[in-house]
């Protein structure tokens, strides 16, 4: 398929966005991170939070986008990029609202887009050089064999680790019409392996880059995905699209 050509970015406008919802407990530290981090904008879309986590953002002083209500983070994720490219950001940078991505890292991800190597660098746990931390057995299972190679097989291109939403894109790319996020199915865990997806099948450059991800302590709140159905939301991509069963 034909993909458009973008040429190298010379002095890109960068945003990141971490997604958040009640995490009262862990955007303060994820807002910490950036304080070494140069060249970086950072906004946080609060997706609907009823705890404290709208004033600890604008209390560390970054920029808030609110959901009046829970979406999902599909539908955070779009808000996010509709909002960074409306402001005109040219990459905007998804990453977890919990604490479990590592800001430090972040260059890794934005350099071969600038570079114009690529419109879309997925962060990748297994790669040499990245961390899983203390992931249990049966989510490395997951993210690291049955989603990754399901996934791998449907866009006949090998990828390591489809299921992590640390990313970076260039806003530019989502001006192609055949990339359509305002699709209602895709609110929930399926707008990231949807884009990571048909970017790969309309033959565009995407990337894996090493990074860590540590996820926090059950104490703290281990994760908001539930068993079953947002497994199957972040699998059902892939059937979906690999079937031609949806665009």
């Amino acid at each position: 398929m034909q993909s458009l050509e973008f040429p190298p970015l010379r002095a890109p406008r960068i945003v990141a966005i971490p997604i958040a919802f009640n995490e009262e407990l862990k955007i303060g530290s994820v807002l910490d991170r950036f304080a070494e981090v140069e060249g970086v904008d950072v906004a946080v879309l609060d997706d609907g939070s009823t705890d404290r986590t709208p004033e600890i953002i604008v209390e560390k002083g970054a920029m808030l986008i609110q959901h009046p209500q829970r979406g999902g983070a599909g539908a955070a994720i779009r808000t996010a990029y509709r909002w960074a490219a409306e402001r005109g950001y040219d990459i905007c940078v998804i990453m977890a609202g919990n604490d479990k991505d590592r800001a430090a890292e972040i260059f890794r991800l934005i350099q071969p887009i600038a570079d114009g190597q690529a419109v879309l660098v997925q962060g990748s746990r297994y790669l040499p050089g990245g961390n899983y931390g203390n992931m249990p057995f049966y989510r490395r299972l997951s993210t690291q064999f049955l989603h990754p190679l399901l996934f791998s097989a449907f866009a006949r291109r090998r990828m390591t680790d489809t299921t992590n939403g640390y990313r970076a894109l260039r806003l530019e790319v989502l001006n192609d019409k055949r990339i359509n996020l305002d699709q209602d199915w895709l609110d929930k865990y399926e707008l990231e392996p949807y884009l990571l997806y048909t970017l790969i099948r309309l033959g565009y450059s995407v990337r894996e880059a090493p990074v860590t991800k540590i996820y926090p302590m059950r104490a703290l709140g281990y994760t908001k995905m539930k068993p079953i159905t947002g497994w199957w939301s972040i699998l059902r991509p892939i059937l979906l699209l690999g079937f031609g069963l949806k665009k």
